[in-house]
């Protein structure tokens, strides 16, 4: 029972999140590629460096110390992006043009729910770019060379997430 719950809470950034236009369903897209374009649209230099955003959210999301409610935050915020674009634009956040996915972003900026998720990501987003290298998502250190940073002694020898 338990390995099945750990499968399915681990699996929730190769799933699909349904999204609905009214009562019908409109489309279907993943977390994961979703998370992937907004971090990229939050901070582009990350993906330039290479720093694995997406792939600290997905560590972030099967951690024990991180609260189910801020799991379910992350989870409904990819979900109310995108269903913000399919009432703005008719398709899904990741389907659409840069202009029009930042239009997307100002106006939920306006919201309250918006402005959280947008900080919440953008924070995830900095752990990862600036977080030790052993925690998933700053490859070969990528965001501390940018920054012109070494990294203190002693190093984590594991993860602590």
């Amino acid at each position: 029972m338990n390995s099945r719950r750990i499968f399915l809470k681990a699996g929730f950034l190769s799933t699909a999140i349904f999204v609905m236009n009214g009562c019908e369903l409109f489309s279907v897209t993943t977390s994961q590629d979703t998370i992937r374009v907004l971090q990229n649209d939050l901070f582009p230099q990350a993906k330039k460096l290479g720093v694995e955003t997406s792939r600290y959210i997905e560590i972030i999301l099967r951690h024990a110390r991180v609260s189910e409610e801020d799991k379910k935050f992350i989870k409904n915020g990819v979900k109310w992006l995108n269903e913000e674009s399919v009432l703005m634009y008719k398709t899904t956040y990741v389907k659409l043009l840069v202009s029009d996915r930042e239009e997307v972003l100002n106006a939920i900026s306006k919201k309250k729910w918006g402005r959280s998720f947008m900080k919440e990501m953008t924070s995830y987003l900095f752990e990862a770019m600036l977080g030790d290298p052993i925690y998933g998502g700053n490859n070969n250190e990528a965001g501390w060379k940018w920054l012109k940073f070494t990294g203190g002694n002693p190093r984590p020898k594991e993860a602590y997430l």
